[in-house]
């Protein structure tokens, strides 16, 4: 059966099962906690009309940046993206969304900004802005975490002595093997291998896949067939597409996610893929819209749709929610989330509700 089948029938299997139990399903917010924010939120959304009700549960953190939920839906883990690093676990009520504490761990690096379990909930691995570095820490049984096994970063040669890695996300590919980490400071994707009973990782024989410099590849999204790549570039605000490939990522094009003519400044936050794989939107920091880009359904190269103004300030993380109609954005320096339908057929979006007075939230997932 082709990987595109197994995620087409997972992803449909998900989403009659929620039906089945009524049209709400649970978002979790996470922010930054520096003024009035308790950390993270928790909001019962409706799958059916894309309204989120008012926040049903708070919970008092540092700084929670961003928040990864199990592949088994039984636990989040949430960062807390303080000089001193730290990842702590929560068990979820699949019933009422709500969260009971577990553990709190060091994350062995500072300025800890993505958190990403491995596809058999073992290991927790964490990519540290501030240091530059990430590491490992075993997932236990019931869903604590053990202190950290390992910590990993590229190692620089003599002329990159003066360049700061800064790791900005962890991506696992299908095969819960290949590792691939876009470091802004080294204008570099890192490609490691995950051995899944030790958690170790080692570099790949490729150890990496350069960037020109000033490039700042920041988030990563996979394709649903699992073939084509999308990286999206913080500095010069741009989408690069990969086929991935056994030895690594071969580039395929780049495609800008600005108009042309835009003079203002800007910088990219996040990047994902439709379910249905037609579509990749990536967020504008400074222009404020979310690009939209339709995919060649036998390539994986982009073609430019349109942009969404994201009606707030600042988009840094977005998230498309489980049934692919509608996609929720994170405004950080508006304090506000904005809800918008997604056409399946133009890939464009229309914009349904607002939510205010959320302190500067920055990351949003469905459980």
């Amino acid at each position: 059966m082709k990987w595109s089948t197994v995620i087409s029938i997972c992803s449909m299997l998900l989403f009659f099962n929620t039906l089945a139990f009524g049209q709400k399903i649970f978002l979790y917010a996470g922010s930054y906690s520096d003024k009035d924010s308790t950390g993270i939120y928790v909001f019962a959304f409706d799958i059916k009309t894309g309204i989120i009700s008012e926040v049903i549960h708070r919970y008092k953190i540092s700084n929670p940046s961003f928040l990864c939920i199990s592949n088994n839906k039984k636990y989040l883990f949430a960062i807390g993206e303080n000089q001193e690093g730290s990842v702590t676990s929560y068990k979820i009520d699949a019933r009422s969304g709500s969260l009971s504490y577990l553990n709190t761990q060091r994350s062995d690096g500072s300025g800890p900004c993505y958190v990403q379990t491995d596809h058999n909930d073992r290991w927790c691995i964490i990519g540290h802005y501030g240091s530059g570095d990430g590491s490992v820490l075993p997932i236990l049984t019931g869903g604590k975490l053990d202190p950290t096994t390992q910590s990993f970063r590229h190692m620089t040669d003599d002329t990159q002595k003066s360049i700061n890695p800064r790791v900005h996300s962890i991506n696992i590919a299908p095969n819960n093997k290949d590792v691939f980490v876009p470091d802004l400071g080294l204008d570099k994707i890192l490609h490691f291998m995950l051995d899944s009973k030790s958690g170790f990782l080692k570099p790949a024989p490729n150890p990496y896949t350069a960037l020109p410099k000033g490039s700042g590849p920041r988030h990563f999204a996979f394709h649903p067939q699992g073939k084509y790549v999308y990286c999206i570039l913080e500095y010069t605000s741009k989408i690069n597409v990969y086929k991935y490939l056994k030895g690594g990522l071969k580039e395929i094009s780049t495609v800008s996610t600005l108009p042309d003519n835009y003079s203002g400044k800007n910088s990219c936050a996040d990047v994902h893929v439709s379910p249905d794989g037609r579509f990749v939107y990536g967020s504008n920091r400074g222009h404020n819209s979310i690009a939209i880009f339709s995919v060649h359904k036998t390539t994986g190269a982009l073609t430019f749709v349109g942009h969404q103004s994201t009606f707030g300030d600042f988009p840094r993380n977005f998230v498309i929610d489980p049934s692919g109609n509608f996609l929720l954005v994170a405004n950080q320096k508006s304090n506000n989330i904005q809800i918008f339908r997604r056409n399946f057929h133009t890939g464009l979006l229309t914009h349904v509700q607002e939510v205010k007075g959320i302190h500067k939230p920055v990351c949003l997932k469905f459980l």
